[in-house]
Parts: C-alpha cells; structure tokens; sequence
C-alpha cells in the first residue's frame, strides 16, 4: 500500500472492509476487529487514525506497534494468525500502521478472547458485534469443519422418509438391493451409512439431506426447502403476477423401471412451471412439428440442480426463487458462493460442493454434471447455442443468482 491508496480507503470513511482504531486501546478491541473481519470479507485496520478520520498517528514505536499487533494476533484470536503488516509516513514523524487480513482466511470461525471466554464476532458495515448460533454455523461450514447436511432433523424418525423413493434409488438408479419393508434394522444401517440418518442419543433420525432429498414432506421439517416460483407480466417485480407457486417435495422423483417419471422431484417441478409460463416457438422439419422454448431446457435444469444442492440450507425463512419475466429467467438461491469459489472460477470449470451427500445423490439420477463443471460444460454452452447469449453469474452479499437471457436483443447494458 501507499501513500495515495491510504488517503483514498481514509476519505471513503469507515465500513464493512475499514476500521480506524488507536494503537493505545485494550488488546481485546484488537481482538475483536481483526476476528470479525476474518470471519467476513477481511480488510483493513488502520492504527493510528481516529474514529473521524483524522491522523494521529502510532503512539508506540513502529516495532513495538507491530509487536503489540502480532502479540494480539497471536494470543488473542483463535486460531491464532500472523497478519500482514506494513507502516507509511503520513507526515513527518506521524507513522500510520495497516494491518491487512484477508478474505479467504481458511479457519473460520475466528473468536476474539473476552474475559475468560472465546467469542465468535463478525462486522455488519462498521459495527462489530456477536455471532448468532446460525452465523457461527455458517461460518464452520464455509470452513469446510461442518457439513450441516449431515445434522439430525429433530422428529425426523425413520418413518419421515419415502420407502417408496429410497427404494427405487437403490434398485433403479444404482442397480442394487435393499433389505425388506419389515427390516428396519438393516434401512437404518443402510440409510446411516450413506449419511441419510444418523443416530444422536442413540435413536435414528434423519439427516437434514436425507430429509431434502427422500422426506416424505420435507417442508413441514424444513421450510426453507422449496422453491418459490413466479412468473412476472415486465421485466421487474411486482405485485402482479401470471403464476405465482410453491413447488415442494423430495428433490428426487419417484419412477419407474423404464425411466418414467410417477412423481417429480423438484427440478421436475421446476421444469414444468417454466413450461407452463413461457411461450414456445415452433418450426416444421419434414412432417414433424419442432417446439423451440424461450430458454433450453438443459440450462435451466442445470441451474435450477446446481442452486437446490449447493444452496446454504442453513439460513431459514428463505426460499430458492424461480422468477420468469418478460426478458429474462432467474434463479436466485439464498447464500454466498461457499469457501473460495469465485464466478471465474466456475465459468473456467472449478469444482465444488457446499453440501456434498446432495451433490452425489442427485448425480446418480443425471440431474447435475458428472464431472461438477455444469455452469462450463452445460448452462453457457446451452444458452451461447441456444440464443448466443451467456447467462450472468452474480453473487451478492446474501444471495446467488444466475440470469438467463431469452433473446439477445433484450439484454440490459450494466
């Protein structure tokens, strides 16, 4: 960093990426900023710069400033860091010192000491502040250290999950066998095996991804399971609408030896609203009738798999959203991308999986890549051959989203 890169992150004031803070104040302030800066977005926290932005300066000298730093680093954050830090002149004999965390610091969750506690923060804009349970589970799963798919549903007793659909995952799908309808010993062995339930106390229970991908009713165990489906007359929301439903039920569906599918699961489902609420062209080859959709059919069942198993199923009272307008297909699925992922990263084909047992499960019946490079090898792909357009990918700060173009001509310039 410079002189002139430090005057501008200065003038633009404090936020979520920015603390000023005086090099004098108890360790434990400290402490506090650069855990919760570590567990958000990481940034910057610059010693030596008051509350309103004027420069004072380190009280300390340079290499006492930066043992007292690393002092804090190290005893005062668990686990404990080692952050990058540098010095710069502001004026003769005013030093301010920077201390630079990253954003994809790999531990989290990050707790700052208090007493004789260890407390998880996190920075919501300039106010730091405790994590909820929810938030400290969030942060352990993007971490990699909790799969929370692999928790108990409370209530969820064996008898909560579709025999009918387990049964023809394992004998259709995967081409094996399963102990008769009477052995409950031996589902439970089974189920527990592939993470489907799990034993808590001693006593079987479903998994919340047994529970997403073969609950006879998931929605009354987990609400945030479904998707909200809408379809809007424009181009923005509003309260009118053409169709406006709740698709819910199991992810996977239930078929047939031959394939057919007797009860959708949810992609199904989704497919089907997309149908139903767009207007397809036709052209004639031969004797034979070509419908043409507004949006291939590939792309949108890739994406619509892709947000229902990789979807932050920890955050409650939010749906997956299938919005259709007048221009445009969305799909926005509540959830930051997890761990290092980036947008490149997925156009160029990088492999991940917030909620892995989903991932595999919904593979075996076809409904994502088998290689985990959908977004590369089939939505952009489809969409470029379909209509030459390239979906957006944009992640906001509680929420993914991919767009889907109907026509070239009616996309928006940023």
């Amino acid at each position: 960093m410079n002189r002139t890169e430090l005057l501008e992150i200065i003038s633009n004031d404090e936020n979520s990426g920015v603390e000023f803070k005086r090099d004098d104040e108890h360790p434990e302030s400290l402490a506090t900023e650069i855990a919760a800066m570590l567990n958000m977005e990481g940034g910057y926290i610059l010693l030596g710069v008051e509350y309103d932005g004027s420069v004072s300066g380190l009280s300390r000298e340079r290499t006492e400033a930066e043992e007292w730093t690393m002092h804090v680093a190290r005893d005062r954050v668990l686990p404990s860091v080692i952050p990058y830090w540098e010095t710069l002149e502001w004026e003769p004999g005013i030093i301010v010192g920077v201390i630079s965390l990253p954003a994809d610091a790999p531990d989290k969750p990050y707790k700052a000491k208090r007493g004789k506690s260890w407390v998880t923060r996190i920075r919501a804009g300039t106010t730091t502040r405790d994590a909820t349970r929810e938030e400290e589970e969030r942060l352990y799963q993007q971490s990699g250290r909790l799969q929370y798919g692999l928790k108990p549903v409370p209530g969820a007793a064996l008898d909560t999950l579709d025999r009918r659909r387990l049964r023809d995952y394992f004998v259709r799908v995967l081409e094996g066998d399963v102990p008769t309808d009477d052995d409950d010993d031996q589902w439970q062995q089974l189920l527990c095996n592939l993470d489907m339930a799990t034993t808590p106390a001693g006593r079987i229970a479903a998994t919340i991804d047994g529970m997403l991908l073969f609950g006879e009713n998931p929605k009354r165990f987990l609400p945030q399971s479904g998707v909200r489906a809408v379809c809007y007359p424009g181009e923005e929301p509003d309260y009118a609408t053409r169709a406006d439903e709740y698709l819910k039920g199991p992810l996977v569906p239930l078929g047939t030896r031959d394939g057919t599918i007797i009860e959708p699961g949810i992609v199904d489902m989704a497919w089907d609203f997309v149908r139903r609420n767009t207007a397809p062209s036709a052209r004639l080859e031969g004797a034979r009738r070509i419908d043409r959709w507004d949006y291939p059919e590939e792309a949108v069942r890739e994406a619509m798999a892709n947000a229902l198993v990789h979807r932050d199923y920890s955050i409650a009272g939010t749906d997956i959203m299938l919005a259709i307008f007048s221009d445009r297909l969305e799909i926005l699925s509540p959830g930051r991308l997890p761990n290092t992922v980036t947008v490149d990263g997925m156009k160029l084909g990088m492999r991940y999986a917030r909620n892995q047992t989903l991932v595999n499960v919904m593979r075996d019946y076809g409904y994502v890549d088998a290689r985990g490079m959908g977004v590369r090898n089939k939505i952009i792909p489809a969409m470029k051959t379909h209509n030459g357009t390239e979906p957006d990918l944009v992640e906001e700060e509680s929420r993914f989203i991919v767009r889907l173009w109907k026509d070239a001509k009616t996309i928006h310039e940023p």
